[in-house]
């Protein structure tokens, strides 16, 4: 990931975390591996407050040959599909509005 896209993201983020006050009862995060960005949701376990999970929403994966980015969501059965109303973009900044205007209800619920 480039300086210019760590920013992109770090501004997503601070635009769309939770207010501090409830971050330890809802918050999101991501993790970045092998030109894949994961988007999660971090909150405690309804059962056992002690155990925190990390339930993903979104998977944004560069395609290095093609210069470009993909987008997917996270299904209820746990596979990942392609957001297929916008499933690609070279713009990693025009991803992440799709994720935060999710207008189909595939990311927030």
């Amino acid at each position: 990931m480039t300086e210019k896209e760590a920013q992109i993201l770090k501004k997503f983020m601070d635009e769309n975390r939770p207010p501090e006050d409830i971050r330890t009862k809802l918050d999101i995060g991501y993790s970045y591996e092998n030109r894949c960005i994961e988007l999660h949701e971090i909150r405690p376990d309804w059962k056992d407050n002690s155990i925190i999970r990390h339930h993903p929403f979104a998977r944004i994966r560069f395609v290095e040959t093609q210069k470009v980015w993909n987008l997917f969501w996270h299904r209820a059965s746990g596979k990942w599909q392609a957001y297929e109303p916008f499933p690609a973009s070279a713009n990693l900044e025009e991803l992440l509005t799709v994720i935060q205007e999710d207008r189909y209800g595939c990311f927030k619920g």
